[in-house]
């Protein structure tokens, strides 16, 4: 699962149980479960699978919730292929924030900004201590902000590389407002962009 989706999965959720109810959530657990035997939180991660029953459920008026769905997460700048996003979600902004303002995990982000590494390269890389470089790289991992990009193989091992969600970030300040704005890596690989088709 490409970072993008494993950042929005959790602000995704809650967005969909506070615009659709209860009770409609619940028909889409139990036709989720029946179908694809996954849970709604999974299905989250895994957006496709939640589109085709959402769409069993509200035929093309899928595409417009999906795209209020993305509207409460995202704003997109413009229609070019740049792909700048602008965050509209305060949770993901600022776990962003406090992500590059730990000087590690920001030296982190930097050193695989352009170029997929292996873990112990990042590591290397950053002059992190093992202990504290794993801890922080997986917290990234988890949050979604760094994600899988290939393996390579050592010693008859295949050892997941790692690359930055997106590839530029800006922060802007406006009188007493901030806001994020993201370019996406490989935003193509995300099951929630592809789907919502933007």
């Amino acid at each position: 699962m490409p970072g993008l989706d494993n950042l929005i999965a959790k602000s995704l959720e809650e967005i969909i149980k506070k615009n659709l109810g209860e009770n409609m959530i619940r028909k889409i657990e139990d036709r989720l479960f029946e179908k694809y035997g996954v849970s709604f939180t999974q299905a989250m991660e895994e957006f496709d699978k939640l589109d085709l029953v959402l769409r069993e459920f509200f035929g093309k008026g899928a595409d417009g919730l999906e795209r209020k769905f993305f509207e409460n997460i995202f704003q997109s700048k413009s229609k070019s292929k740049e792909g700048w996003y602008t965050l509209r979600d305060e949770k993901i902004s600022q776990m962003i924030l406090q992500s590059f303002g730990d000087l590690e995990k920001k030296a982190i982000l930097e050193s695989v900004a352009e170029t997929p590494k292996i873990i112990s390269e990042i590591i290397d890389d950053c002059n992190l201590s093992q202990t504290s470089g794993y801890r922080k790289i997986n917290n990234l991992i988890d949050n979604g902000l760094l994600y899988k990009a290939g393996q390579i193989s050592r010693d008859n091992k295949k050892i997941n590389k790692y690359l930055c969600a997106f590839s530029n970030l800006r922060i802007n300040l406006e009188g007493k407002k901030m806001s994020v704005e993201l370019q996406l890596m490989n935003s193509e690989k995300s099951l929630f962009i592809k789907t919502i088709r933007l």
